[in-house]
């Protein structure tokens, strides 16, 4: 009876792995920093978790979980609630409707699906938070973000492959 019990425990560790390594990313992108206006320009990480999961194991990261992410995000950062949940569902419905592009392919070809998919969701919230502030916001943020973002995408994502090949094959 332990070993079931500790099967169904691993399995649902596995399980819950894509949701966990995905949330810390979200609260690594609000980590206070001592840079000033720092937080206009944070790349959002968790897009780069989200991507890869919806690529190589979207069983693990389903639509409610993405949800949550971008609600989370949305409250930790203080955008206006719904904004990053309709970014990261963009995010994750684009690519999984189009995964079958991504699988069995190069880093290159990975690593340029995601500056794509990236500067997509970007520009969605770019254009949903300068409709909510009825003003157009200032875009070098959203470039300086964007930027950021592909240049922590290889090690983010070498990370979650690794993890993956190691712990949820």
């Amino acid at each position: 009876m332990n070993i079931a019990i500790w099967q169904k425990l691993d399995i649902f560790a596995r399980s819950i792995t894509p949701f966990v390594m995905s949330l810390v990313l979200v609260v690594f992108s609000v980590i206070p920093t001592y840079i000033p206006d720092f937080n206009q320009v944070s790349p959002i990480v968790a897009l780069i978790a989200i991507y890869h999961w919806a690529v190589y194991r979207p069983n693990l990261l389903s639509l409610i979980p993405v949800f949550v992410l971008g609600l989370i995000q949305d409250l930790l950062i203080g955008t206006p609630v719904g904004l990053y949940v309709l970014v990261f569902l963009s995010v994750y419905g684009i690519v999984f409707s189009q995964r079958r592009f991504f699988i069995a392919r190069s880093f290159v070809f990975y690593w340029v699906g995601f500056a794509l998919i990236a500067a997509l969701g970007l520009l969605e919230s770019y254009f949903l938070a300068s409709i909510w502030h009825i003003t157009l916001l200032d875009f070098n943020a959203i470039i300086f973000q964007y930027l950021v973002l592909l240049g922590l995408f290889p090690v983010i994502a070498w990370i979650l492959l690794k993890w993956q090949l190691m712990f949820l094959q």
